[in-house]
């Protein structure tokens, strides 16, 4: 990290974390933050679902909720990129504050509830935008006072498809009340269906990706990766927020919300392995939760990943953390003897099983 982005962190961290959140963005829109440009090699260049990665380090969706920052996002180290949630309807999300810095858990509580400008101004940003030099996606959502919300995510997905390389699911965040029952076999087959049926009637199908909470019994992991496989979705991302609050140090430890970061790691990395276990190599995985390190992106990986995201760590690492973790994985793939950092994808799962 160098000093000037160290000082910059330092400033935002004085700063409430919303606005902050806010000021990171600007930064990026303006030119402000010094940007690496793509990060690859023979070795990271990945596969995934039929996109073609420079590196398997994404972004997770939450940070570019209304996708104004997607081109200077590509050049910062991202092998790709996961903008949104989108709603059909605009929306304000819940009252704030609704961020909070764990900071010596180094971790976050968010509770924003899907705040963002509504699918119209996003798809009309989408079809605008500069061409990304990486693969770009949106992750879909559901208002909160929608009478239909498994209909809410073909909707959107109606009207920003034509404008993006992939869509997830996202029926996992624990900030829209009831939205995880859409996990349920039942719930979740039909909202898959009418999704894929939609994806059908776009002029370029895209791969749909479902994007699953930690918090899950084996029971649910097992019924996940029975829909998943029947009504195929292209893969499952492991995992969104937990409602766990196990072992956390920080004042604000007691806040209602998703919890990020550190703390979610294990968790996050042991429900990765079991939908790898359960699904033998069938889908592709994304491993996401509390990586902050190109160990621990190596760890996903072995655990069943095809890819990883980063979102939380950045934080307290900035945007430096992307392309260091990205040539780190270059380097660990090397010492092991992989010719590709995809060839070591579900090798260390039994550890985490």
């Amino acid at each position: 990290m160098s000093l000037l982005e160290r000082a910059a962190l330092a400033l935002l961290h004085r700063l409430d974390p919303e606005v902050a959140h806010g000021l990171s963005l600007r930064a990026l829109q303006t030119g402000l933050a010094p940007l690496p440009g793509p990060v690859t090699s023979p070795r990271l260049a990945t596969r995934l679902a039929g996109l073609d990665l420079p590196n398997p380090v994404g972004l997770a969706a939450g940070y570019d909720k209304n996708a104004t920052a997607m081109a200077p996002l590509s050049r910062a180290g991202f092998g790709f990129l996961e903008v949104g949630a989108a709603t059909p309807r605009p929306q304000p999300g819940n009252p704030k504050p609704r961020l909070f810095r764990l900071t010596e858990d180094r971790a976050a509580i968010n509770r924003f509830g899907f705040n963002n400008d509504g699918m119209e101004a996003i798809a009309t940003r989408l079809a605008a935008r500069k061409a990304t030099t990486v693969p770009a996606g949106l992750n879909l959502g559901a208002n909160k006072d929608s009478a239909d919300r498994a209909a809410d995510f073909a909707t959107v997905l109606r009207h920003c498809g034509p404008h993006v390389d992939f869509a997830t699911v996202n029926v996992s965040s624990p900030n829209t009340e009831k939205l995880r029952d859409l996990q349920g076999r039942a719930a979740l087959t039909a909202l898959l269906h009418g999704v894929m049926e939609t994806r059908a009637t776009l002029a370029r199908p895209i791969p749909v990706f479902l994007k699953i909470a930690p918090d899950l019994t084996e029971t649910d992991l097992a019924e996940i990766a029975e829909v998943a496989l029947a009504t195929g979705i292209a893969g499952i991302i492991a995992t969104n927020t937990t409602l766990s609050r196990d072992g956390l140090h920080s004042p604000h430890r007691t806040e209602t919300g998703g919890l990020s970061g550190a703390p979610l790691f294990e968790k996050s990395t042991r429900t990765l392995a079991r939908l790898s276990h359960l699904t033998q190599g069938r889908l592709p995985l994304i491993g996401v939760g509390g990586i902050s390190t190109p160990e621990q992106a190596w760890e996903k990986i072995r655990a069943g990943a095809t890819a990883v995201q980063i979102y939380t760590a950045m934080v307290y690492e900035g945007l430096s953390l992307i392309p260091r973790i990205a040539h780190g994985l270059d380097a660990l793939a090397a010492r092991n003897g992989f010719a590709h950092v995809c060839d070591a994808t579900g090798t260390g799962r039994d550890r985490w099983l």
